[in-house]
C-alpha cells in the first residue's frame, strides 16, 4: 500500500504494539490511565496519524482509515480487558483486607473508663501510707464546731457566712464523736477532721484526709461548688517548719516529677501560726518553668491544739492542704474545670493506660 510521507503506517503500528505490551504488564488502574494518555491522548501518535488522514489523497484515505480503525480497536480491546482484570483484582484484594471473621467473640457493650480524679487521690494516699501516716476520712455533713470553732474561726469570720457555706437544715445534731453542734454544715474543708482525729486517735498523730468538700462557688473554668482536697496533719513533740517543708517537697516530687519543689510565702490562716502560701515550682508551666500557687500550710495554731485538749507547750504540729482538681489540672495541662465534671467518657479514656 502506497503511503503518504505524512502518514507513517509503520510508526503508528509499532506504537500500538508497544502500547499493548505495556498494557499486558500493567498492574494498577493508574498505570492503565497513564498508558491511555500516552498512546491515545491528544498529542499521541495515533491521534496525530488520524488527523493526517483527512489531508491524504482519496486513493490513500480508505486504506489509512482501515488501518487506524484496526489499530484503535486492538488498543481499545487490550485496554478494556486489562482494566476489567485489574479492577477485579483490586476489589478482591480490598474485600480480603476488610474481611470480618463473624465467628470471633466481640465486646458488644462499650466500656467506660475510670475518672482520673479518684486515681490521683489514691496516688496521694499511697504516698502518705508509704511514709507511715494514716488515712482519715471524716463525715461530709459536719458540725459547725469541727468545721470552724475548733479550727480557730471566729464567730464573725467571713467563711462562716451563707454565701460561702452550705448550712444543713436542723440543729443540735450529734456527730460520731458525741459532740452536739449548734449547726450542721456541708464541710468546707477536710481540715474539719483534724480535731476529731486528735480527740479519737490521740498523739502522736500523722494523718492525711482526702475527700470531697463543698462551697457556694459558681462553676466556671477554675471553680466548682463541689471539689476535693487533701489536708494533712502531723502533731508530735518537736515538729518544726523544716519537717513541714520536707514533706511538701516529697509531695511535689511525687505529683509532678523530680524537678518539682515547694516554696513558702508568709500568709494567714486561722488554724495555723505561722501560716504560709504553698507555691509549686512547675517545670511544664506555660511560657516556661515558674512558680504556681498550690495550697496553704503552716504550724498548727496553739488554739487548735487546746481545742483537742493538748498542751501547746508540749506538742507542736504542722498542717497543709492542696486541691485535688487543681493538682490534676496542672499535671495534665487541663484548662477547663468543666472537663472534670461533665461526665464525658472521652475525657476519662485519655487517662487509660495503653490507649
Amino acid at each position: 500500500m502506497a503511503q503518504s510521507a505524512a502518514f507513517d503506517a509503520g510508526a503508528v503500528t509499532d506504537a500500538v504494539a508497544e502500547a499493548i505490551e505495556k498494557i499486558k504488564s500493567a498492574s494498577t488502574v493508574e498505570e492503565l490511565k497513564a498508558i491511555k494518555s500516552e498512546y491515545a491522548g491528544a498529542e499521541s501518535v495515533m491521534t496525530q496519524a488520524s488527523r493526517v488522514i483527512g489531508s491524504l489523497p482519496a486513493e490513500e484515505k480508505k486504506s489509512a482509515g482501515q488501518l487506524m480503525g484496526k489499530l484503535r480497536a486492538d488498543f481499545g480491546r487490550a485496554l478494556g480487558l486489562k482494566e476489567a482484570q485489574v479492577k477485579a483484582e483490586e476489589e478482591a484484594r480490598q474485600l480480603a483486607e476488610e474481611t470480618v471473621d463473624m465467628t470471633l467473640p466481640v465486646n458488644r457493650k462499650p466500656l467506660g473508663a475510670r475518672h482520673p480524679l479518684p486515681k490521683l487521690m489514691e496516688d496521694i494516699e499511697d504516698l502518705f501510707i508509704s511514709m507511715g501516716w494514716q488515712i482519715s476520712t471524716g463525715p461530709e455533713i459536719e458540725s459547725e464546731w469541727y468545721d470552724f470553732d475548733a479550727l480557730n474561726f471566729g464567730p464573725d469570720h467571713p467563711a462562716r457566712q451563707m454565701q460561702d457555706t452550705f448550712y444543713v437544715k436542723g440543729n443540735q445534731a450529734k456527730d460520731a464523736a458525741g459532740f452536739v453542734g449548734s449547726n450542721m454544715v456541708l464541710r468546707t474543708q477536710t481540715s474539719s477532721d483534724q480535731v476529731r482525729a486528735l480527740l479519737t486517735r490521740g498523739v502522736p498523730l500523722y494523718i492525711a484526709s482526702p475527700g470531697r468538700v463543698f462551697r457556694t462557688d459558681e462553676l466556671d473554668a477554675t471553680h466548682t461548688p463541689v471539689f476535693h482536697q487533701c489536708e494533712a496533719l502531723a502533731v508530735d513533740k518537736g515538729l518544726t517548719m523544716g519537717d513541714l517543708k520536707g514533706v511538701l517537697d516529697k509531695l511535689a516530687v511525687t505529683m509532678f516529677g523530680p524537678e518539682a519543689k515547694s516554696r513558702l510565702r508568709p500568709s494567714y490562716f486561722p488554724f495555723t501560726e505561722p501560716s504560709a502560701e504553698l507555691d509549686l515550682w512547675f517545670p511544664d508551666k506555660k511560657g516556661g518553668p515558674g512558680w504556681i500557687e498550690w495550697g496553704g500550710c503552716g504550724m498548727v495554731n496553739p488554739n487548735v491544739l487546746r481545742s483537742a485538749g493538748l498542751d501547746p507547750e508540749v506538742y507542736t504540729g504542722f498542717a497543709f492542704g492542696v486541691g485535688m482538681e487543681r493538682t490534676l489540672l496542672l499535671r495534665h495541662d487541663i484548662n477547663d474545670m468543666h472537663d472534670l465534671v461533665e461526665g464525658d467518657v472521652r475525657f476519662s479514656k485519655q487517662f487509660v493506660m495503653g490507649e
